[in-house]
């Protein structure tokens, strides 16, 4: 389960794809196949959400890993590739790993 803290020592990577709104769907479906074929078993895997946005033209990916060098061992993995390479044939991808510097909660004001 996601859960966002700064006192979290996890890295969070935020991948920004952009994608035509006819193909949208399909890149969801892509992804999803990806992450239950490979990066859910994968050693260091925390959790994953995938986000599209309402214009049809972005998807998002929010990962949580315990590690980076266990997100990069991932990534030598070969089963996940089909699917990613075909994603990368309908979408651009701009990747982003983060670390969590502030939270916010509602005030109890």
């Amino acid at each position: 389960m996601t859960h966002i803290s700064m006192n979290n020592r996890v890295v969070t990577l935020i991948n920004v794809f952009t994608v035509d709104p006819e193909n949208q769907e399909r890149l969801v479906e892509l992804l999803t196949r990806a992450t239950e074929v490979s990066v859910r078993h994968a050693a260091g895997f925390i959790s994953c959400s995938l986000h599209r946005s309402t214009d049809g033209n972005k998807v998002t990916m929010y990962a949580q890993w315990r590690s980076a060098e266990d997100y990069q061992a991932m990534r030598n993995d070969p089963k996940p590739l089909p699917y990613l390479q075909e994603a990368l044939t309908i979408a651009s991808f701009d990747p982003g790993m983060y670390e969590v510097v502030k939270t916010f909660e509602p005030s109890n004001e």
